[in-house]
């Protein structure tokens, strides 16, 4: 939880300060809302990670607050409510909230849904950033520029590195797929157009190569049994 930004929404003065008290001292950055108003503003211009969102506010119907709140922030939202009905945590759901807890609650267990619902949301970024440079045709780092309509690599000054078709396939195969190991024999098979001979000593080679071309031996890691990953920051350009 360190470093999460969480705000709690709820007119319960005392629960909000154990809440305060235990989520910063498992190292959150807490804000407290008491009504759906001063949340909604706080959602609008501070950066959060987490809501938690109290359904029975003094000026505002929680449920209504859960569409308000995706309006304006993308913070991931839970649900901290009195109520057991199902029918309740249901509609909270489809409305788009990513969890529900009920009142009483264990704090362990409160913890371990922010951390739960935190992860499901990096996930989905991580997923979504892979998908678009999957598809791009041009993707950098550090520096680079991997053009894939040209089958080549371009430094800051937009000069070609010079690549080989077997060499810009084998990058582009370790770019796609960033922290990712590869064996000696899938990055064959991912680049076997590319006129490789089937021993592992032909992709040693061509990893060799590129790593001179880059300047950056670190770039393409050797994971030892295992094969090789590319340990660059990848975005689609």
């Amino acid at each position: 939880m360190m470093g999460a930004r969480i705000l709690c929404v709820d007119d319960d003065e005392n629960l909000q300060e154990v809440l305060k008290q235990y989520l910063e001292d498992n190292g959150a950055n807490v804000m407290q809302a008491l009504n759906g108003r001063d949340a909604l503003e706080k959602a609008k211009t501070i950066h959060l990670d987490v809501i938690l969102l109290d359904l029975a506010l003094p000026d505002s119907a929680g449920v209504d607050l859960i569409k308000g709140m995706h309006d304006c922030t993308d913070a991931a939202l839970i649900v901290v409510s009195g109520k057991s009905d199902t029918t309740e945590k249901i509609i909270c759901l489809e409305m788009g909230a990513d969890d529900y807890i009920t009142k009483p609650f264990e704090l362990r267990e409160l913890a371990a849904r922010i951390k739960a619902v935190r992860r499901r949301r990096e996930v989905g970024e991580s997923s979504k950033e892979s998908t678009s440079t999957q598809k791009a045709e041009r993707v950098k780092f550090m520096g680079w520029c991997l053009d894939r309509t040209q089958y080549q690599l371009f430094d800051e000054n937009n000069q070609s590195a010079g690549l080989t078709t077997g060499e810009f396939k084998l990058l582009e195969a370790l770019v796609l797929a960033p922290r990712r190991t590869y064996s000696r024999e899938q990055l064959f098979e991912l680049t076997r157009d590319a006129n490789f001979d089937g021993f592992d000593r032909a992709i040693d080679i061509q990893i060799a190569r590129l790593r001179k071309k880059l300047g950056n031996p670190d770039l393409i890691k050797t994971i030892r049994g295992v094969g090789y990953m590319f340990c660059g920051d990848t975005k689609a350009a």
